[in-house]
């Protein structure tokens, strides 16, 4: 979703607001909540929610209570409660919805126990949390090195500082538990600054560095999905899906959250089908299905002792089938409830280029024709003969009407005499 100050340009293609995720609108941020309800003024006598919520580094997010009734605003730059000091964060959303937000994650709004918000940032704030930031990276590659100089099973994926400067969490996947009481020593000598560790799962990693997916888009857990629910290889089983780990893995090893979405389509369109396991029993012998279309209805199968040949049933001849093998009835052949399929003929492609074609690169290159055998010395020889010039082989030559030079004329090749060496009789 494109924030207010997004533009287009003639030919219709995005500029974008060029400012590099810090939005007025947080539309260009993660996570972000769209707030429909930002044009519509309260009540007479209404006052607004005095809770907002506020993002920090990728997608962390809080609510904080505006106890000194700032005008805040989505994009404002806070300061707000943390232990120690404090912390700056980008104010993402106002007013009635971060209630909705708050009774969506399972925070009381009525508590006592959110933190606060102390003020709006000032200059001098900025300038300190952006230097914090300029420092993780060269520290997170340094930390690593500590990590395996210790030989600890862990990986440390990230880095955020407080807004101060005066604390830095340490953000890290492992498989078990790890002792790092030693590697926080080392930590704190190295970096001179409170350092604090938290274990996150594979997941929440992925939505916290971001990525781009298989389907060339942005990491759906680090845009908008908040909720991890737990995937099951079944999900892609009911979708007939190939069960190759490498294509149903995401970035974070994980198999991916999107095969969940469709999957309730599937098992809606799965009730109205007999079982996959189901046999039916005919004349010409038991019969197993091999393949279904779940959309077009259509189920596949072949025979125990013939499973080369596939015969495609609708839905509705396979119950009228398996009805009358319940009464202990044996149909003649499946031939006789089979249906043919006749199959589109694909589109032959005309561009010039053949960049439409989508198998343009499977077609095997063409192989070069041999070159012809060069013809022996002989036959180019041009030999005069009454004003013609003709060749051995009787052809005649494209002399264009013209007469032969006799001294361009080329003569035979006379034989070499051979080399005849004398010995000397002299010599003994």
């Amino acid at each position: 979703m494109a924030c207010t100050s997004c533009s287009t340009s003639d030919g219709g293609a995005p500029k974008g607001c060029k400012n590099n995720g810090t939005c007025g609108t947080d539309s260009c941020n993660k996570l972000t909540v769209f707030d429909w309800l930002s044009n519509m003024s309260l009540p007479n006598g209404e006052a607004p929610f005095d809770c907002v919520e506020v993002r920090f580094k990728n997608g962390r997010k809080d609510f904080f209570r505006n106890t000194e009734k700032l005008t805040l605003s989505m994009g404002d730059i806070v300061a707000t409660v943390a232990s120690p000091g404090h912390d700056i964060g980008i104010v993402t959303l106002t007013g009635e919805l971060v209630k909705i937000q708050m009774k969506k994650k399972g925070v009381n709004s009525n508590s006592n126990e959110i933190p606060k918000i102390y003020r709006k940032a000032s200059q001098k704030d900025i300038d300190i949390w952006s230097a914090a930031r300029a420092k993780e990276e060269p520290m997170k590659v340094r930390a690593r090195e500590l990590a395996i100089a210790q030989k600890l099973e862990m990986k440390i994926s990230d880095i955020e500082f407080q807004g101060d400067g005066s604390k830095a969490t340490f953000y890290y996947t492992a498989n078990d538990r790890v002792d790092f009481r030693l590697l926080i020593k080392d930590f704190a000598k190295e970096f001179s600054t409170r350092v604090e560790m938290k274990q996150v799962g594979f997941r929440q990693e992925a939505a916290r560095l971001g990525g781009i997916g298989s389907c060339g888009r942005e990491l759906c857990c680090s845009t908008w999905l908040t909720d991890f629910r737990s995937v099951n290889t079944s999900a892609a089983r009911y979708q007939q899906l190939s069960l190759n780990p490498q294509k149903l893995a995401g970035q974070c090893g994980k198999l991916k959250c999107c095969l969940n979405y469709e999957l309730d389509t599937y098992m809606d369109a799965l009730k109205g089908f007999p079982d996959f396991d189901t046999k039916l029993v005919t004349e010409k012998g038991d019969a197993i299905c091999q393949k279904q279309d779940i959309f077009k209805g259509l189920m596949w199968f072949a025979y125990t002792n013939n499973f080369a040949n596939w015969h495609v049933l609708k839905i509705e001849k396979v119950k009228e089938i398996i009805a009358e093998n319940k009464l202990k009835k044996k149909v003649s052949a499946l031939e006789d409830f089979a249906i043919e399929i006749v199959q589109e003929r694909e589109k032959d492609f005309n561009n010039a280029m053949g960049q439409e074609s989508l198998t343009r690169f499977d077609q095997p290159k063409k192989k070069k024709k041999p070159n012809k055998k060069p013809k022996p010395a002989g036959e180019n020889v041009i030999v005069a003969n009454k004003n013609k010039a003709t060749t051995n082989n009787n052809k005649p030559a494209n002399n264009n009407n013209k007469r032969p030079n006799p001294s361009n004329e080329k003569k035979p090749a006379e034989p070499r005499k051979p080399i005849i060496i004398k010995k000397n009789e002299n010599k003994k």
